[in-house]
Order: structure tokens, then C-alpha cells, then sequence
């Protein structure tokens, strides 16, 4: 009963600490650039009331359907326009994703384990240190992206054909209208790979099918019919596909796709450590016949496959595409665990005293801030530093005398404490030491001095997304491009080493991130 009540105290604590693991500082540095785009959107959505046809400096923008900004735009109404504001909003789509991982999956493989399978998503490398950090679409589409999956296995599970199409069909739009053509690409891949393995393939020609994609086609084609009240469609849809199909071997060539095919299983490895380690279970001759026992194993397994190769073979991919997959690789590779646990193999025995050796090493690493010169200025530096020491002992201490119902909790407590130190003394530092804030700081500075004066971007001047979003929120106004017309009395942004050659009274420098590049505001003459 003990070890219970103390196991519950785990669980506790962890929830407990997920907050201020993902928000102190969490508004702190600049927006990196397509956090820019998504907020810029947002607010020019807001400042110009067309909430259909997203715009950037009032100019039409296709990349990207707009339900994420209609998302966040009521949060900047309530909480401000702030970086805290956006990646909030994604915290809050981190806690539903996770949430939904646990609640689907305890009814198919229990509370215990579908609590560490959420917790794997949340505390892995790329999830917890970046990822979560960061006001993006990925986060909320593979929550959806996710559910839909679980769907597809659920309702083909009961047989009940119609909810299946329609329910993942109609999830498909929602993510559609989120990112585009991948949630196509997503849905189709698994439908056809699962029917196809199945023996049920005519099952996507049959009259739920096609009731299915009807919906999605009714769903999305309400949207897309108002936007071509406003803007013909032409564009959008060439857009879309270009986005798509840009980071694939389209575009790079053969060498280089095959040069990523092998490097990727590695890249990937490395950023959603530590529970990737565990792909180590795999490692075994009855891999196959242990995967074909649980239909929830096969299945998932099936889609990693099915959905990981468009990846495998597109050289540019950013890990953050992939975060859909995770807690389906995650399913299995704890099912492995679980064996390996069952079995008391050497290989798990090694494991985990790897792991523990890892975490006694890590554990005193934030006394070192003590003794920084770059931490000097944390408040109460002493205190947090020895404190986090003690809990991090604390946890490898836990981690080598927890009982086996309960073995991960303590390696996910030390994960999320770790990043509460990441946010007490490494996001400080980084912005203090950031050119991104000293662009940021220009940018606004600019847009609130002249909110009274007609201010436009000079021809093609490229504006890089995080100043135009500080310009527009500084100025709460949005700033158009002009190349002609130019008239007495309006200020311009000009790249002075594009036109060097036009002559105009400078009144302000605006710092530009990607370059360290500066430009100028004044006056043509």
C-alpha cells in the first residue's frame, strides 16, 4: 500500500511540474521566423478584420490555410500580442495532445503505460527543449494527426465502416485547414497501407468511402468557396503543392536524398533522446512475430512504416514534422521494453544501469551556474542552483530503487526539472546574448516612434518575418509593400545594399536577424 501511495505522489509531482516546465520565461526570446508568420497572420487577420484570406504586409499569403490563426487570434485579443501569448497557445495543444495520448490509449494497454507513453512525448529531447518552446502549427496538427490514427484502428476494430470514414475523413479537413496537403498525404497513406494489409482494400471504393471524402470535400469547400469571393483559387492550391513537395527529392536530387536516407534514422535518434534509446529492444530475432501478436503493435508499426518514408526520402525535414509519429513509435518501443523487462535480459539490465550511471553524472551539473559569470545575474542563483541539485539527486536516487510497475516515473521527473533549470538560466543567457533582441527591440521601437506616419516596405525589400511582425505590433498597423506612387511625407524601410543608389533622408536603423544585416527608415528625396 506504501509503494502505492508513494507512486501516486510520483504521478502527482509530475503533473504538478508540467506547468512551470513549460512556462517560466516561455515568452522570453524572439520568435524565430515561421512563429513570426503564424503571428503576423494572426494579427493582420485581426487589424484588418478579413479574417479569410490571410495576409502578410496586406499581401495575400498561401502557404498555409488559416484555422491555426483563427485559433490564436482570440487568445491575443484576451492575453495580448506577446510571445508568450503564442507559444501558450501551443503549450495548451501540447497538454490536449498528451492528454488524448493517455485517454485513447488506457483502454489498450492500460493507465500505467499509456501515462509513460504521453510522458515520452511530452519529455523527449526535441519536444521538451525546443518544440514546446516555440509558437508552431506542428504541435496541434500531430494531436490530430494522432487522434485521426487511433480512429482508423478503433473503428475498423468494431467494424463500424461509416463512423471510421467519416470521423477520420472529417479529421483530415480539420487538419487540412491546419497545414495543408499532409494531412491528405497522412490519411491516405494509412487508409490504403492498413485496408491494403487487411484485405479489406475495395472497402475504400464502398459507399462509406466515398460518403467519407464527401465530407471532407463539403468541410473544406465551405471555407474555400468564401476565400474565392475574395481572391481567386488558382494560386492557393499551386501554393499548397509547391509547399508539399519543396523539401523532397523534387527539389534536392538523388545524391543528396540518398546521402539523408542514411543519415536520417540517426538524426532522428539523437533528437527524441532519451526515449529513443530504447529502438535498443528492437534488436532482436523474433521482432516480427512479437509485433504480429498484438493487433495495436501491428498496426502501429504498419503506419511508423507506411508514414515515415516520405521523410526517410525528403532531405530537408525538421524533427517537428515527425512529432504525429512519436507516440506510435513510442507504443512499440515501450512493448519491446516491457518484453525485455519481463524476460530480465542482459541487454535491459545494462540499459538501466546506463541510464542511472547518466543521471548521478547529470545530476550536480547546475552547481556549475554558481560559479558562471554569465548566470551572475540570475535571481536567487544559489538557492535555485542547489535546489535543483537536490532534486536531481533525489530522482537518481529514485530511479535506482523504484519498483518495476513504476520504473520511467523517475526519469521523467528529472527530465522536466532539467528543463526548469533550462528555463531559469539558459533561455536568460541566450536572449541576453541574442541578435534576434536587438532586432526585436529595433523593430518595435520603429513601429511605435512613427505609428502616425504612412510607413510601407520600399519595393522588393526583403522583410524578414520576425521584424515584420514587431513593426506591425509596434505600430498596430499594417505595413504594405509600395514600388510606385510614392509620395511626400511617407516613410520607407529600404535595404540599403539593394538600393544603395536611392537617394532619401535616413531618420532610423532597424537591426535584420539572418545576415546581421542593417536597414534603414527615411524619407525619399
Amino acid at each position: 500500500m506504501w509503494k502505492r501511495i508513494a507512486e501516486n505522489r510520483l504521478y502527482i509531482l509530475i503533473l504538478l511540474l508540467l506547468v512551470p516546465a513549460s512556462t517560466i520565461n516561455l515568452g522570453l526570446l524572439t520568435f524565430i521566423d515561421d512563429e513570426a508568420i503564424r503571428a503576423l497572420v494572426a494579427l493582420e487577420m485581426d487589424l484588418s478584420g478579413n479574417w479569410i484570406a490571410p495576409t502578410l504586409h496586406g499581401e495575400y499569403y498561401y502557404n498555409k490555410p488559416p484555422l491555426f490563426n483563427w485559433l490564436l487570434s482570440p487568445f491575443f485579443q484576451w492575453m495580448g500580442y506577446s510571445e508568450f501569448t503564442s507559444r501558450f497557445v501551443n503549450v495548451l495543444c501540447l497538454f490536449g495532445y498528451t492528454a488524448t495520448i493517455f485517454v485513447l490509449l488506457r483502454r489498450e494497454i492500460g493507465k500505467e503505460r499509456a501515462f509513460l507513453i504521453a510522458m515520452a512525448t511530452f519529455t523527449c529531447g526535441r519536444m521538451l527543449f525546443w518544440d514546446s518552446m516555440l509558437g508552431l502549427i506542428d504541435t496541434c496538427f500531430s494531436w490530430v494527426v494522432f487522434t485521426n490514427f487511433y480512429v482508423i484502428f478503433y473503428y475498423f476494430r468494431r467494424k463500424d465502416f461509416l463512423r471510421l470514414f467519416l470521423i477520420s475523413w472529417a479529421l483530415t479537413a480539420v487538419g487540412f485547414l491546419l497545414k495543408g496537403l499532409p494531412a491528405i498525404v497522412f490519411q491516405v497513406i494509412t487508409l490504403f497501407s492498413y485496408l491494403v494489409v487487411k484485405g479489406q482494400w475495395k472497402r475504400l471504393f464502398s459507399p462509406a468511402s466515398i460518403v467519407g471524402g464527401l465530407l471532407f470535400l463539403a468541410l473544406t469547400g465551405i471555407y474555400y468557396a468564401a476565400y474565392n469571393q475574395i481572391n481567386p483559387l488558382e494560386t492557393v492550391f499551386r501554393t499548397l503543392l509547391t509547399e508539399s513537395t519543396k523539401r523532397t527529392v523534387v527539389r534536392f536530387g538523388i545524391w543528396e536524398t540518398l546521402l539523408h536516407f542514411f543519415t536520417f534514422p540517426f538524426e532522428m535518434l539523437y533528437h527524441f533522446v532519451p526515449w529513443s534509446l530504447f529502438s535498443l529492444f528492437l534488436l532482436r530475432k523474433d521482432m516480427l512475430s512479437l509485433i504480429r501478436r498484438q493487433p495495436l503493435i501491428t498496426y502501429f508499426s504498419l503506419i511508423f512504416l507506411a508514414n515515415i518514408i516520405i521523410y526517410w526520402t525528403s532531405p530537408e525535414v525538421y524533427p517537428r514534422y515527425l512529432l504525429m509519429l512519436l507516440p506510435v513509435y513510442f507504443v512499440v518501443l515501450f512493448y519491446f521494453e516491457g518484453i525485455h523487462k519481463e524476460e530480465g535480459t542482459q541487454l535491459y539490465r545494462n540499459f538501466l544501469r546506463s541510464i542511472n550511471v547518466l543521471l548521478w553524472l547529470l545530476a550536480p551539473a547546475f552547481l556549475a551556474t554558481i560559479f558562471l559569470e554569465r548566470s551572475s545575474e540570475t535571481p536567487l542563483l544559489v538557492l535555485k542552483s542547489i535546489g535543483l541539485t537536490g532534486a536531481l539527486l533525489g530522482t537518481a536516487y529514485a530511479f535506482g530503487k523504484k519498483a518495476e510497475s513504476s520504473l520511467w516515473l523517475p526519469l521523467i521527473l528529472f527530465l522536466l526539472i532539467i528543463r526548469i533549470g533550462f528555463n531559469w538560466f539558459v533561455l536568460p543567457d541566450r536572449n541576453t546574448n541574442d541578435f534576434g533582441d536587438l532586432c526585436r527591440k529595433s523593430s518595435l521601437e520603429i513601429g511605435e516612434r512613427f505609428k502616425d506616419v504612412p510607413l510601407f516596405v520600399y519595393k522588393e525589400t526583403e522583410m524578414q518575418p520576425a521584424n515584420s511582425y514587431y513593426l506591425t505590433r509596434g505600430r498596430m498597423a499594417i505595413i504594405p509593400k509600395k514600388s510606385e506612387a510614392f509620395a511626400p511625407g511617407e516613410l520607407y524601410i529600404i535595404d540599403p545594399q539593394m538600393y544603395g543608389d536611392v537617394a532619401y533622408e535616413k531618420v532610423a536603423e532597424m537591426q535584420v536577424r539572418h545576415g546581421k544585416l542593417t536597414y534603414h527608415v527615411g524619407y525619399l528625396k
